[in-house]
């Protein structure tokens, strides 16, 4: 089995998760903020559904320099339109991890910012770490939020106090 072949399965899995929380995000909560340090709750939904781009420009560079950044960053106004960019960044990055090799996700990647090197791992360990990790990581904060506007969390990995057991 080929490393991408072993990464596609959880990749989808993981989305499905993501799916299942971003389908339950009320507009009229967009902008919503659990403290002033906080991001929104619209901005951590819109940063996830472009977090799977990252594999996209890892299978198609070797770097990634942030000082010289020219990505087009999400500025979604509703949950239907933060839904739509994870749909259509989800696609383009199965479709990229379907067509990679071994020997492109065993390439290092450099991430910097100008002269300053943040990290190189190989593109397989960055993409766990930058995209899967990350995603994991975001989708919890915005169950958190979900918890303090009292609205209803689904089960991820078996069911939440908020369906039956």
């Amino acid at each position: 089995m080929s490393i991408a072949q072993s990464l596609l399965p959880e990749f989808k899995h993981e989305a499905s998760n993501t799916r299942k929380v971003l389908q339950l995000l009320p507009d009229e909560h967009f902008n919503w903020k659990p403290h002033e340090k906080s991001y929104s709750l619209g901005y951590l939904a819109t940063h996830i559904a472009q977090l799977p781009n990252f594999i996209t420009l890892m299978l198609s560079a070797g770097e990634l320099d942030l000082a010289g950044d020219k990505m087009v960053r999400g500025k979604d106004s509703n949950f239907a339109e933060v839904l739509a960019r994870f749909e259509a960044r989800f696609a383009e990055a199965t479709t990229a991890l379907q067509n990679a090799t071994d020997a492109d996700l065993t390439a290092k990647w450099l991430l910097r910012k100008g002269d300053f090197t943040l990290f190189e791992l190989p593109k397989v360990v960055a993409m766990r770490s930058m995209v899967f990790n990350h995603i994991i990581h975001h989708r919890g904060q915005l169950i958190v939020y979900m918890r303090l506007l009292n609205l209803k969390v689904p089960g991820l990995y078996g069911p939440s106090a908020d369906e039956a057991s």
